[in-house]
């Protein structure tokens, strides 16, 4: 019974991320019209600086967007990490910050960069603790394998 329920409530969470990045997928569409509006070209306008830093802005957020999507369908750490990234660099380029804000944003940037490096797992699996730790070791005699001036 516990493991049905468990299935159950994990099969409509599911379910109900997907109907959630429908409806952001719907807006993201109608915000994308909105944007080529805001632009000016269909006004006659000539596009200016404020003009472009507004439409910068709002496509900036809309990429983010479609990255969260990404987010909640893949479930993968990457993903997420695509979204901080997109989320960190929007606000260093669309805000005028402080000189010492835009180089917190810049070290953030790095710091993903370098967890993407370093730390990056490709995904969460439940695999079994014995085949994990076999893979690791797989891994670590591939790597003493290589000759020391390959890389």
């Amino acid at each position: 019974m516990k493991n049905w329920l468990n299935k159950w409530i994990t099969r409509l969470a599911g379910f109900i991320e997907i109907a959630v990045s429908i409806l952001i997928l719907i807006s993201i569409l109608l915000a994308s019209v909105s944007l080529v509006q805001e632009m000016g070209l269909f006004d006659g306008k000539l596009l200016t600086v404020d003009t472009f830093e507004g439409f910068l802005g709002h496509a900036l957020a809309l990429v983010i967007g479609l990255e969260f999507i990404k987010m909640l369908i893949k479930h993968t750490p990457g993903a997420a990490i695509e979204v901080l990234l997109y989320a960190i660099a929007r606000q260093i380029i669309v805000y005028h910050t402080t000189t010492l804000e835009t180089l917190i944003g810049i070290l953030a940037v790095a710091g993903i960069f370098a967890i993407r490096k370093f730390l990056f797992v490709r995904t969460f699996d439940d695999k079994p603790k014995g085949q994990a730790n076999s893979d690791k070791v797989e891994s670590l005699s591939e790597e003493s394998e290589e000759e020391p001036g390959e890389s």
